[in-house]
């Protein structure tokens, strides 16, 4: 009876400090604290929207690479691109993707800073910035990508003269 007494008390202690730590908001997050909170942002959904935005804008930009040069590519050229991109976008391993990313989250947000993200995004406001934020996403990767185009067509323009004049220089030093 004794033992059967200690046993209750030992494993009543244990099983509040278990508790204790689990409830603890600087516990470091759990994949389950980060799953919760992939859900309460609707990840899937939000990845699903943003893929077809990213689809959009990558289909937009074979398409005016092919325009540039259509004359001497082939006539299914677009299209066979804009096939390959489909295909990358859709079999992409996004439930992987999603596993991998989760250590990341554990190590910058403890069990805390998880449940006031998780009551933020179930909160209308949270729930208004889920619905919204694909849109303002893509709408500001099309203000920038003309931007970003001109900043790489610039540096590229730069680094071209930077090898010819390193060339040149190179050539005079060998005659």
């Amino acid at each position: 009876m004794k033992r059967v007494f200690i046993c209750v008390i030992l494993l009543g202690v244990l099983g509040a400090s278990a508790l204790a730590q689990t409830n603890d908001p600087n516990a470091p997050a759990t994949k389950e604290d980060i799953a919760r909170y992939f859900e309460a942002i609707h990840s899937r959904q939000m990845l699903d929207q943003m893929v077809d935005a990213m689809s959009k804008s990558t289909h937009q930009m074979v398409r005016d690479m092919y325009l540039k040069d259509k004359d001497k590519l082939p006539p299914d050229f677009e299209e066979q691109v804009s096939k390959h991109v489909d295909e990358m976008f859709k079999n992409m391993p996004w439930d992987e993707i999603m596993q991998a990313m989760m250590p990341a989250y554990q190590k910058h947000f403890t069990k805390g800073d998880i449940d006031a993200l998780v009551a933020f995004y179930n909160s209308p406001t949270g729930q208004k910035m889920v619905r919204e934020l694909p849109a303002i996403m893509s709408e500001s990767m099309q203000a920038m990508m003309p931007i970003m185009e001109k900043y790489m067509e610039a540096t590229r323009q730069r680094l071209n003269d930077e090898f010819a004049q390193a060339l040149k220089q190179s050539e005079k030093k060998s005659n």
